[in-house]
């Protein structure tokens, strides 16, 4: 098969087609025939060097999420059988024309869905309703706040808050993203380069705050945050450090909490995949929340791909077509 390798931490140049052998699976695992893979900024990471892939899975070749059709089975596997749609949660491995997955983390394809919109999905839609649904514990009339509303993370974020009931607000870089996010259900959305979100929001009114920036954010984040409030980081990309005033969070009774997907068990993961699929994938086959894609590339074309997503200047999702 084709497969995507990181050749040596680096830049986008790094990445090359190289021909590898086509996954084994396990007792457990399917093997996907991709259709289309989800680009992440944690594929940017790993091909710098900064997030290697978890001991026994593939080091060199990205990819999160994918997209296709089961191409074989593990005999341990009942679920799913060769000719089914799915979209699968990966360790790492997923820039290739087959992937191996897990059963218990693999999503059925709804009828509506394209593959390149499918493959948006697993690694997006697991960590917004972990972080902001299960750890974040938001419910209809509550606020809510997302950093960088106009990426994937965040057009996710937005519209499944939103479907949930809550009092959507966003931040992104520049106007049009800002009405993008608005577009996407945003009661209001603040160009963080013009404004100040933390004055443009009134201090203590926000329930439930996902950010990925930590450091310069911290301060006005807590500041923002409701009595019993919560926020959830999901990346520090600004810096990790940060002092707190632990009578500020006594006083509110603040909760301030964290978490990454890939390293979780395998288990974690399929209790993920299964209440997904109970209480998102309804509103996707009803069509009330879609996966947006700026662009779509060819395998060959995955330099560019990372250039564009380094850059900023998209919104929504990339993905890779095979």
């Amino acid at each position: 098969m084709k497969a995507i390798v990181i050749r040596l931490p680096g830049g986008p140049d790094q990445l090359t087609m190289q021909e590898r052998p086509i996954p084994h699976v396990n007792a457990n695992e399917v093997l996907i025939k991709v259709h289309a893979a989800g680009i992440n900024r944690p594929d940017i990471f790993q091909r710098q060097g900064k997030y290697p892939a978890p001991e026994g899975v593939v080091q060199d070749i990205p990819g999160l999420e994918v997209a296709g059709i089961v191409e074989d089975c593990g005999r341990g596997v009942t679920r799913w059988k060769p000719g089914d749609r799915v979209c699968a949660l990966l360790p790492g491995g997923g820039y290739a024309e087959y992937a191996a997955a897990d059963a218990s983390h693999c999503l059925p394809i709804p009828a509506n869905v394209s593959f390149c919109e499918a493959a948006c999905l697993p690694e997006t839609v697991l960590t917004v309703w972990h972080n902001v649904f299960q750890r974040g514990c938001l419910i209809s009339g509550q606020s809510f706040l997302v950093h960088g509303g106009s990426g994937g993370i965040g057009t996710t974020a937005i519209q499944l808050a939103s479907l949930a009931g809550a009092k959507v607000y966003a931040t992104a870089g520049t106007d049009e993203k800002c009405r993008f996010c608005e577009e996407l259900g945003a009661v209001s959305c603040i160009n963080y380069r013009d404004r100040d979100f933390a004055t443009e929001l009134e201090a203590g009114t926000i329930d439930v705050l996902l950010d990925s920036i930590g450091t310069p954010y911290f301060d006005r984040n807590i500041d923002l945050l409701a009595e019993e409030g919560r926020i959830i980081f999901i990346n520090a990309v600004g810096g990790r450090q940060a002092a707190l005033n632990i009578s500020r969070l006594m006083q509110k009774r603040l909760t301030l909490t964290g978490s990454t997907l890939r390293n979780r068990d395998s288990e974690f993961k399929a209790d993920l995949c299964r209440a997904v699929e109970r209480y998102v994938w309804p509103w996707l086959s009803r069509g009330d929340f879609r996966p947006v894609i700026y662009r779509s590339f060819s395998l060959a074309r995955v330099p560019e791909a990372h250039t564009l997503m380094e850059s900023g200047n998209f919104m929504g999702k990339l993905v890779l077509e095979t």
